[in-house]
């Protein structure tokens, strides 16, 4: 790696440690507030009340899991009916038409899902209002849920002999008001501070210093496009000098897509676009933001439980597996291709040296390789899927790496929320495979783990694999499946390979090759994306109650423990043995492949 890759990756981790534990600690004080009267408590109050919701209910994890499913079924009617409605709706100075049925349930359940796919590109899609009260608003939400499983979570491992896990419409409300809304508040501002925009103008038109010159359909009597023979569409030369800038409140959406791990771009090109991210200080400050939730989280876990040496524990597993491919993905890239190379310098191959400045295809030349490469890194690390590159373009491996990101079933970091209650599975999974070696019932966090919580996690574990791989066979077996592929051979089957990932783990970034937008891949991401996000937090929310109606068990001389190097160590090897070898063969097919065919040009 470069001496400026080394310097960002240093950096990055040093400021996001220590910006982590403040934040962690003020989560778990807001969280575990249940018994202390407060102003907080009482404005709360107050609004419960004009709910119609008691503060002091203590839910059973039945009614916790009810509460979380019909609170994101209205958001997913909510999200939908507005982009259904959107040409009769205000604040649409475009007059953007209503978007496809289709269109429309897979964004909707996008967006409730923390995934964030988009088929579309959004300054063509959608007017403003549909922008703010559909995608903006649900990106709060649906990070909220994220947060307040992981809570309900923690709660099983720190109550006892408890029939309930929390209050799902308090947790939802603290988290929101007071997590979220600030933290996104003062991000807007200084996105806003630097360049951001942020407004509710009609697009404009400018001159351009250069006349642009493309190819322009001919269009027939009925203003359809005319074909030749062969079917190809008939164009003739055209000039313009003008181009149309897209404007609106971009800065208030981007600081949640960020705080809150979403990563729906405002614009099609999203944080490669220069009105979401038109500096490297606001580059590099969305990647702390991204990382800053989930990395807090596991702060706060370690406070909520008592132990912060637990959260700390989680949170080095997730770093050492992040490190490791950060620097995998930015060591790719910086290689280069060496068919690029060969094609450059006719049949005699360049040298190491003369690949200096690698791979930049696809990347935003204000950023370049290194801080492309950790952004993508991040992005799929943390279940974020904004972009600053396409992924699409990187070299095999260097895009395997935020293929098997997502594929770990995004715990390195992670989602907010989602991050943490998958590494506590994995956590759970790991204790049970070191009791068995030693002939122990195992023990996590003072409680048993029996037959119960391993089938909870097994579910949590193999609904997202099994989603993905028949989901992508599917799609490479049926017409219209195929029908989406821009490169055929290996990259095209990695296309639909990462779209899968993508969507079954809530990720939402994109491979960009494949045409997605039609009402095959709508439906089949869609129902992907729903049931990798309640698949798992179903069995988690199950695994909680069962956790808080057990008795706490003293630890003894034999009980493993749960925090240092040898934890870490069993913790990372269980989320790769287990969350990545249910891919293996499916990768041998294309990112693996596809990379044996540059060896013949080294």
């Amino acid at each position: 790696m470069s001496n400026h890759a080394w310097l960002l990756l240093g950096l990055y981790l040093g400021i996001l440690l220590l910006l982590v534990r403040p934040l962690g600690i003020y989560i778990a004080r807001v969280m575990m507030m249940e018994n202390r009267v407060t102003l907080v408590t009482r404005f709360e109050d107050t609004l419960f009340r004009m709910c119609g919701i008691e503060r002091k209910e203590d839910m059973g994890w039945l009614k916790y899991s009810f509460a979380v499913l019909l609170f994101n079924a209205l958001g997913l009617l909510t999200v939908y009916a507005l982009q259904r409605l959107q040409v009769w709706l205000p604040l649409n100075p475009q007059a953007m038409a209503n978007v496809s049925p289709d269109s429309a349930f897979n964004t909707a359940v996008s967006f409730v899902t923390n995934t964030n796919w988009q088929g579309y590109g959004g300054e063509s899609t959608m007017g403003y209002l549909t922008q703010m009260l559909g995608l903006t608003v649900q990106n709060f939400l649906s990070a909220a849920t994220g947060i307040v499983v992981v809570i309900a979570l923690i709660r099983g491992f720190v109550r006892h002999v408890s029939a309930g896990i929390g209050n799902a419409w308090v947790d939802l409300l603290r988290v929101t008001l007071w997590i979220l809304l600030p933290l996104s508040s003062l991000f807007a501002l200084f996105l806003a501070s630097q360049g951001v925009i942020q407004n509710f103008a009609a697009y404009q038109d400018v001159s351009t210093l250069e006349v642009t010159k493309y190819d322009n359909p001919k269009l027939d009597a009925a203003a359809q496009p005319l074909r030749d023979e062969k079917g190809n569409a008939i164009t003739e030369p055209a000039t313009t000098s003008t181009q149309t800038l897209p404007m609106g409140p971009v800065a208030s959406q981007e600081a949640i897509k960020m705080i809150g791990t979403n990563g729906g771009g405002f614009f099609n090109a999203n944080s490669a676009h220069p009105f979401e991210n038109p500096t490297p200080l606001v580059n590099f400050v969305q990647m702390l933001s991204i990382f800053l939730i989930p990395g807090a989280l596991c702060i706060a876990f370690g406070c909520i439980v008592g132990d912060e040496r637990q959260g700390w524990t989680v949170l080095a597993a997730m770093t050492v597996l992040f490190v490791t491919f950060a620097i995998a993905a930015i060591c790719f890239e910086q290689q280069g291709n060496p068919l690029l190379a060969k094609v450059a310098t006719g049949d005699t191959l360049v040298s190491t040296t003369a690949l200096a400045d690698g791979n930049m295809e696809g990347k935003e030349t204000r950023f370049g390789i290194a801080d492309s490469a950790l952004f993508a890194t991040i992005t799929t690390a943390a279940s974020c899927g904004a972009v600053n590159s396409m992924h699409d373009s990187f070299t095999p491996l260097g895009g395997l790496v935020p293929l098997v990101n997502m594929q770990l079933g995004e715990v390195v970091f992670g989602g907010v929320g989602s991050g943490l209650y998958g590494m506590l599975v994995f956590a759970v999974l790991a204790v049970f495979i070191a009791g068995l070696m030693i002939g122990r019932t195992p023990e996590y966090l003072g409680k048993k783990i029996e037959s119960h919580e391993m089938k909870m996690t097994s579910i949590a574990i193999l609904v997202t694999p099994l989603l993905v791989l028949v989901g992508t066979a599917i799609a490479v077996m049926t017409e219209a499946g195929r029908a989406g592929i821009a490169n055929p051979g290996a990259h095209g089957f990695s296309e639909i390979l990462y779209a899968l990932s993508s969507a079954a783990n809530n990720n939402g970034s994109a491979f960009a090759g494949l045409s997605a937008n039609t009402p095959f891949y709508n439906v089949l991401l869609a129902v992907a994306m729903w049931f990798g996000r309640f698949g798992v937090i179903l069995p988690v929310l199950a695994m909680a109650g069962s956790l808080a109606a057990k008795k706490r068990v003293a630890a003894t001389a034999g009980t493993l423990p749960t925090h240092g190097p040898l934890f870490v160590t069993l913790l990372i090897g269980s989320v790769l043995l287990v969350g990545l070898l249910n891919y293996v063969p499916a990768l041998a097919l294309g990112p693996l492949v596809e990379h044996l065919v540059l060896w013949p040009a080294r």
